[in-house]
């Protein structure tokens, strides 16, 4: 049952920032929320396999969201799967304002919202992501080792990740609409030096094919001569973007160029008491225990300023008392 009394913290997004913002913030034992209008874990539930998070070697997304949930729920935390339409500052508090026309105060506001890989779709991605479809080559290039992937992308993002997987994978192909790229020239002379980096032109994915192991081949499109072949390949790492669920955050929060939230060390916003973590906030890493991180500090940081907060209001009673 929603409490309608002021909450000391509200947190926004059930993913691993969120989760680990609602451990700290009742280990610091003030009157919290966390609000997810889907699935506790966020797209960690969409991952097969993890080995990059500290304490397990290998585990499954959905088993990693589970024992989260069930740490979560020892300390108590108050958890409801509600939609958020918008947040609205204030001086006094904070106001969430909730798709069933509820609307909830807080003195602080956490948003773990996140973000989602801008997809090709096109047949066969859907399908085979967590399969051989991947948007993330330092949490998936580990299961192809000395295989071949194909790297769809042209900026930054996909050249890094195209030589980051050129260590560990035998062939990758870099596949790219224009006749050249987009990412900084340092970075494409260091591609272009690399013998396992293939790039291919002008060209645009149309299709993922697989079978029962997973993908085998990518169906590409020459944007010359329209004529299209499958390249044979065991993986598909797709870089066009990344987009921000920055909606619901207010206006006067400072976003960078990209719709990254700019934030302290304490992933305070430029807005008193509104805090954002994990992939929302502009950092270098984005990665679950660079989240889960963030959830930590934002908390603590959160529960301090509310204390603050109240210890500001008491003072004011008490002298006009």
């Amino acid at each position: 049952m929603i409490n309608e009394d002021i909450y000391d913290v509200i947190i926004v997004g059930g993913g691993p920032a969120g989760m680990a913002a609602g451990i700290y913030a009742k280990r610091a034992a003030v009157k919290t929320l966390l609000i997810e209008s889907d699935n506790i874990g966020g797209q960690i539930n969409t991952s097969d396999v993890i080995e990059n998070y500290i304490g397990f070697d290998i585990i499954s997304g959905g088993d990693l969201s589970s024992k989260i949930s069930a740490h979560a729920s020892r300390y108590g935390l108050e958890i409801i799967k509600k939609k958020v339409n918008n947040i609205d500052p204030g001086v006094d508090f904070h106001e969430i304002k909730l798709d069933d026309d509820l609307n909830l105060k807080t003195h602080s506001v956490i948003v773990a919202t996140g973000g989602n890989p801008r997809r090709l779709n096109i047949p066969g991605e859907s399908e085979n992501f967590g399969k051989g479809v991947s948007y993330c080559a330092v949490c998936d290039g580990f299961f192809f080792q000395d295989r071949t992937v194909t790297v769809i992308g042209g900026g930054d993002s996909a050249v890094e990740e195209s030589l980051y997987l050129s260590k560990i994978a035998k062939k990758v192909y870099l596949v790219h609409r224009r006749n050249e790229l987009r990412a900084g020239r340092l970075l494409q002379k260091r591609a272009f030096a690399e013998n396992n980096i293939e790039i291919m032109w002008n060209t645009v994915p149309k299709k993922i094919n697989s079978d029962k192991t997973g993908v085998v081949s990518v169906q590409l499109e020459d944007t010359v001569t329209s004529e299209r072949h499958d390249l044979a390949t065991d993986g598909v790492f797709i870089f066009i973007g990344f987009k921000p669920n920055n909606r619901l955050l207010p206006v006067d929060v400072k976003m960078n160029p990209d719709g990254y939230v700019i934030t302290n060390e304490k992933c305070e916003t430029s807005v008193p008491g509104i805090y954002v973590v994990g992939d929302l906030r502009e950092k270098y890493a984005k990665q679950i225990i660079t989240a889960a991180s963030d959830g930590c500090i934002a908390a603590l940081a959160a529960a301090h300023y509310t204390e603050e907060k109240k210890a500001e209001v008491l003072a004011v009673e008490e002298k006009n008392f």
